[in-house]
């Protein structure tokens, strides 16, 4: 899950900047090194919570498969 969390961040991160490109500057913004931790934590917790419900999910679906099965 831990692995999958940093691939996921990696992701946000990628799409973050990959948006910021596309789309027009609206201006110079300076954010302070608070705003910026919490960007940043925010982040990291958005791809924890992914990671969570993604593994939940396959393990759930692997469960419901073996019990199909008869297993």
């Amino acid at each position: 899950m831990l692995g999958l969390t940093v691939l996921i961040a990696i992701g946000l991160r990628w799409r973050e900047e990959r948006v910021a490109v596309l789309r027009p500057a609206a201006g110079p913004r300076r954010k302070g090194f608070l705003a910026a931790q919490k960007h940043r934590l925010n982040r990291w917790l958005t791809a924890a919570t992914l990671a969570a419900l993604t593994t939940m999910l396959v393990l759930g679906g692997l469960h419901w498969l073996r019990v199909w099965q008869g297993g």
